[in-house]
């Protein structure tokens, strides 16, 4: 079985690192592993894994169960002591290793070593052939894919989710906020598996997916798109997501160059919003008539641009 990934680790930071250094980890491991980006398939993990841990590290109050409970931080109850839950553990491996020497338990109460954890969880908790009290188990935390278009990621929406589980299949509403970014998980306390001998339902995880679109392309929060007005310079009014913007092109722009209107794409509900980039993309008519042949060649003949030359 794998080790469980260190979210910090893999997005190269430290655990005191602040919510704005999170966010530019984040954006740095997009532009470089992004799948529109990055064709390999091994960026696409990288991608998913960076986009998994911003989800938790970029939210205060899963970052605090995360860096409390660390990969167990999800299906830990939320009133569990870290400090009691650390030593359980550590108990519960002694116990492991002590079955393992003696072909047993070794007379170890489990009782006494996760009273703590499950106490007050009910009267009609299990028992182990042991003595152990186990208590109510709680239900398993479950991910759902949802499907979104730029606008709806923009704007936020409702989707309703079929989630299929051992209790049969159920519908779950979901309210998507406005802004998430592809690969974002968004957190459904109680919408989960549901818990045997009255434990607590597990929580869902509905996680985005942003689907491609011929006028965009999605990177993180940023938006980008492409324009074709280069050579005399002008203004362009841009379709964004969030409405009509307006862009200034300088005149002689080359292909590849990009004008940035800020916060003008995705908002962020923990700060500030994306950045929207118009990208200059040179067009060539595939078809000239003489008139416009006839002015091309004239361009040629007196221009002194030479396009091959170093600048």
């Amino acid at each position: 079985m794998a080790p469980p990934r260190d979210f910090y680790a893999g997005l190269g930071g430290p655990r005191t690192a602040s919510q704005d250094e999170i966010q530019r980890a984040y954006r740095r491991l997009a532009r470089r592993y992004h799948p529109d980006v990055n064709k390999s398939p091994e960026a696409e993990e990288r991608f998913k894994d960076a986009s998994e841990a911003y989800s938790v590290l970029s939210d205060p109050e899963q970052r605090r169960r995360y860096d409390a409970f660390g990969p167990d931080f999800r299906r830990v109850p939320e009133d569990v002591d870290p400090e009691t839950w650390a030593r359980a553990r550590t108990g519960a491996g002694r116990a492991r290793a002590g079955a393992g020497a003696a072909g047993g338990f070794g007379g170890i109460d489990f009782e006494d070593l996760f009273g703590d954890v499950f106490a007050g969880r009910g009267a009609g908790a299990r028992r182990t052939p042991y003595g152990g009290g186990w208590g109510p188990t709680p239900g398993a935390d479950q991910e759902a894919q949802v499907e979104l278009s730029v606008a709806e990621a923009y704007r936020g929406t409702r989707r309703q989710l079929t989630i299929s589980g051992p209790e049969g299949t159920r519908t779950v509403e979901v309210n998507i906020p406005a802004g998430v970014t592809d690969g974002q998980r968004i957190h459904l306390a109680g919408q989960g598996g549901h818990g045997t001998d009255g434990g607590p339902s597990g929580d869902l995880y509905p996680v985005v997916s942003i689907r491609p679109d011929e006028r965009y392309r999605v990177e993180g929060r940023a938006i980008f798109l492409r324009l074709r007005e280069a050579a005399l310079g002008t203004t362009v009014p841009l379709e964004t997501p969030g409405g009509e913007a307006r862009v200034k092109i300088p005149t002689g722009s080359s292909s590849g160059r990009r004008s940035r209107l800020r916060g003008r794409s995705l908002p962020n509900q923990r700060g500030a919003p994306g950045d929207l980039f118009a990208e200059i993309q040179t067009v060539v008519p595939p078809h000239l008539t003489d008139e416009e042949r006839r002015l091309f060649e004239r361009l040629a003949a007196v221009s002194t641009f030479d396009p091959r030359e170093r600048r």
